[in-house]
């Protein structure tokens, strides 16, 4: 790769970073804040689930606006909403101050991380080029979710007030580099190309239904769970009819007839919901079973984020030599594993003990996350980039608040008193979620493997027609 074009995954690196490291301060810093604005357990769950609405609500409008006006400018303006709406939050003396400023932080990530990851899939030529400047970016991303936990303890130290303004700095430090470094391009030609407004109305409220319902369900009545979730089913019924007769849909519904995209999607949703998943219950154990502080907690996990090495390390060796199916498989394999050994969990485990199940997940999460990001947009036209990686996004969001709420309600469910061994109960229940959200994303991924020549739907063998000159591309 040229220079340029490195300065340009870095810009972008550095944009996936400071999303993931945003996530991570916040979730260490959650006790502080309640402490210093008076904040009831209910609205502090509003502070981690407004940015969860913003970001899955609006991400698949995000990705379409980054093909229809533009991936740097959609990129370069949402940074700049980012830097601000960090900013006001550690200004926040109100609750609903900070909740908001979370929602409009969460919206400004559903435009700029869609229209990053189309910058790069449109820069880089498909292949192994494409293949390995994915494969640094995911790990990146990684990077800063495992980094922010440890950062967010070491600043919610200090104040609370530094998660927020930290981000400040770092995304004003990306915004000048994005505006040096990454090329101007010709506004994309939308001759006959309206914007959907009633497909972009009806599938974002059916995603902010659907997200909130979820992400409400341990907090809610089933009979309101239910009818929040039917509507917003109602919703996406509608949306389905916009874009069948819409002449510029918001989605064209024919790209959901690419396999590997479809699999790629609902394996990376569950892959999601049990690393989130897997991730809560653990951090309950530690520190309120274990008595554990928040930077104990912080350093135990930090070893997940082995993946950040070796995303870009070894992840693009076993691509190369196994494609991307096989190795995505494996890595749902062996996300299984790690939760499988955690299931017996002791209440006097040792931190050796845990470790296994801890690296391993690093080491899984950097075999499965790269490759469904390059298998999610590979094939698909340039000018649905934008698409494919919101709908990715949207995905994993969506992953993360069903796994979440999905273990907190089993958690619940399963846990009768607060003494350690009842408490340890609720944990051991609520682990299965994510052993069997990894084994069905195992499932669905093995459909994308193929024995000859270990092919996969984004990487087709040659076959050899009888009486061809020469080779040609096995059908998608």
């Amino acid at each position: 790769m040229s220079g340029r074009a490195w300065g340009v995954l870095f810009v972008l690196c550095g944009a996936i970073f400071l999303e993931g490291i945003d996530v991570a301060m916040l979730n260490v810093a959650l006790p502080s804040i309640r402490e210093d604005l008076d904040m009831s357990t209910g609205m502090l769950q509003w502070v981690m689930s407004a940015y969860v609405l913003g970001y899955g609500g609006f991400m698949l409008l995000g990705g379409r606006a980054a093909d229809l006006f533009g991936r740097r400018q959609m990129f370069v303006f949402w940074l700049v909403v980012f830097l601000l709406f960090s900013g006001l939050g550690g200004f926040a003396t109100e609750g609903w101050m900070l909740i908001v400023a979370r929602f409009v932080t969460g919206v400004a990530a559903a435009f700029m991380t869609p229209a990053g990851l189309s910058i790069i899939t449109t820069s880089f030529d498909e292949g192994p080029q494409r293949n390995k400047a994915l494969l640094v970016y995911s790990g990146t991303a990684a990077g800063g979710f495992s980094i922010g936990l440890v950062v967010g303890g070491l600043l919610a130290a200090i104040n609370w007030r530094w998660v927020f303004f930290a981000p400040v700095i770092l995304s004003a430090l990306i915004l000048i580099a994005a505006i040096a470094l990454i090329p101007k391009s010709a506004r994309p030609d939308r001759t006959g190309q309206g914007v959907d407004l009633a497909g972009a109305i009806t599938v974002t409220g059916g995603i902010l239904l659907l997200v909130f319902g979820v992400e409400r369900a341990t907090h809610a009545s089933a009979a309101w769970t239910i009818g929040t979730i039917a509507a917003s089913l109602v919703l996406f019924g509608a949306f389905i009819a916009i874009e069948r007769k819409s002449s510029s849909p918001l989605v064209r519904l024919g790209i959901f007839r690419n396999g590997s995209l479809v699999r790629a999607n609902l394996a990376g949703m569950l892959f999601a919901a049990g690393f989130f998943g897997f991730q809560f219950i653990a951090v309950l154990y530690l520190q309120e079973l274990r008595g554990w502080s928040t930077l104990q907690t912080s350093f135990a996990l930090i070893v997940i984020g082995v993946d950040a090495i070796l995303s870009p390390t070894l992840t693009p060796k076993l691509v190369a030599k196994f494609g991307n199916a096989r190795v995505i498989f494996g890595g749902l394999l062996l996300a299984a594993l790690s939760y499988a050994l955690f299931l017996p969990v002791g209440a006097d485990w040792t931190y050796m003990a845990m470790f296994p199940s801890l690296i391993i997940l690093g080491l899984a999460f950097s075999l499965a996350y790269g490759p469904l990001t390059i298998v999610a947009t590979d094939g698909i036209a340039e000018e649905e980039q934008g698409v494919a990686g919101g709908l990715l996004y949207t995905s994993f969001q969506f992953g993360a608040a069903l796994g979440l709420s999905s273990v907190a309600a089993v958690n619940i469910g399963a846990t009768d008193g607060t003494s350690p061994a009842e408490l340890l109960d609720g944990y051991q229940a609520a682990l299965v979620v994510p052993l069997v959200a990894a084994l069905v994303a195992a499932f669905i991924s093995a459909f994308g493997l193929r024995s000859r020549a270990g092919a996969t739907d984004a990487e087709p063998a040659a076959t050899e027609i009888p009486g061809a000159a020469e080779p040609v591309e096995a059908s998608r």
